[in-house]
């Protein structure tokens, strides 16, 4: 239809307006969306902050509490395992598995640590009254049992506090050393104890070397520089080293025997006779066999038979207490034990293991022990 068509006074036919461009939002910026990951790990440590707090705080409700310690020495909790309600204290010490100088913890402290900062707290405390060492070990390293030794016989002296060993299913070598000088011996009828000697163990390979055709290539500054290597044949090995070696093993041993009855004597005088003094034959039976707990007493190794509760019976008659609490030092956790968790993980050197069922402790060649003959390898 052209204008001419239209009736007269219609307005002319106008094209309709073309449609308005479309409007395009501004694309963003192409960023990455944060996930929030660092909110929740954030929100989980502090939960676990939170949980940790009110897990300290239900632990001194319960019958824990700090421990004053001097500047310098680890911090630790004080633990109540039966409350009687006494003002008296006893505390209960462990002395667990093998003993060595090795760290056992990741602050570093060896179990010889452990025992001297417990004594230290037990003797500054004037409510404890008397010391508990429960003993449950094959024994071990030398040096490790004599710093133990010295440990509880300085405590004695210096806070004229007694010290009463109670022996678990093991006590021997240097279970039995750690428990010489205590004033009081308590070993159940089947503990398994004595074993006193020493030992240094190692190995000689040179026949499985000679076999794959591996030899040696040795330089040395003196004669005896390689003494204990396990590279070499008999015939290599002098006697006049053979000689040494033994004179070190029974220098050793002459001191545990000496301890041994040094320990029993200074017991039978403070508890004025009531113990068990050392048989005449006993040094008979100090040539590495283990005893029981009834063989121990009838040698005077041990001042009575009994449990655990008989070991505290006699801390309170020594102590002269009617009723005590029995405690124990634990290091309190907190905020700092937390994080060291989640610290840098050391990654081990890769090893061959043999499995044969058996968990035998790790002896270190060329080293002395005060060790049961029946936990080597």
């Amino acid at each position: 239809m052209d204008d001419q068509s239209l009736p007269p006074g219609t307005p002319p036919y106008a094209s309709p307006p073309p449609p308005p461009p479309p409007i395009i939002a501004p694309v963003a910026s192409q960023r990455p969306r944060k996930s929030g990951r660092g909110w929740k790990i954030f929100a989980i440590l502090l939960l676990i902050a939170l949980g940790f707090s009110l897990m300290s705080n239900l632990r001194h409700i319960g019958g824990v509490s700090s421990v004053v310690v001097e500047q310098g020495e680890e911090p630790l909790e004080e633990i109540i395992l039966e409350n009687n309600h006494s003002n008296n204290k006893i505390a209960v010490l462990d002395v667990e598995g093998v003993i060595a100088s090795a760290p056992m913890d990741r602050r570093g402290l060896s179990l010889v640590d452990s025992i001297r900062n417990q004594l230290k707290t037990a003797g500054r405390d004037k409510d404890v009254v008397a010391v508990i060492l429960k003993v449950n070990s094959p024994g071990g390293e030398v040096l490790a049992s004599d710093e133990i030794y010295n440990c509880i016989r300085n405590f004695q002296t210096k806070y004229k506090k007694p010290v009463v060993a109670s022996m678990g299913s093991l006590a021997a070598s240097g279970g039995y050393y750690v428990s010489a000088p205590c004033q009081w011996i308590v070993a159940n009828e089947m503990t398994l104890t004595g074993s006193i000697g020493v030992i240094m163990h190692g190995y000689n390979y040179r026949g499985l070397m000679d076999k794959i055709g591996l030899r040696p290539d040795v330089y040395k500054s003196g004669k005896h520089k390689n003494m204990l290597s396990g590279d070499r044949r008999d015939d290599e090995i002098p006697d006049d080293e053979r000689e040494m070696i033994q004179g070190l093993i029974m220098e050793t041993y002459g001191k545990f025997t000496n301890i041994v009855a040094a320990g029993r004597q200074e017991s039978n005088r403070l508890n004025k006779g009531k113990g068990k003094a050392l048989a005449s034959d006993w040094t008979e039976y100090a040539d590495g066999r283990v005893v029981s707990g009834k063989q121990a007493l009838d040698l005077g190794l041990v001042d009575e038979l009994g449990d655990f509760s008989k070991a505290v019976e006699q801390a309170r008659s020594i102590a002269k207490v009617g009723t005590a609490n029995l405690i124990h030092y634990e290091e309190p956790f907190g905020l700092g034990n937390l994080f060291r968790i989640f610290g840098k993980a050391e990654v081990p050197a890769p090893t061959v293991k043999v499995d044969i069922g058996l968990d035998f402790p790790k002896l270190q060649i060329g080293r002395l022990y005060f060790i049961a003959p029946t936990t080597l390898p």
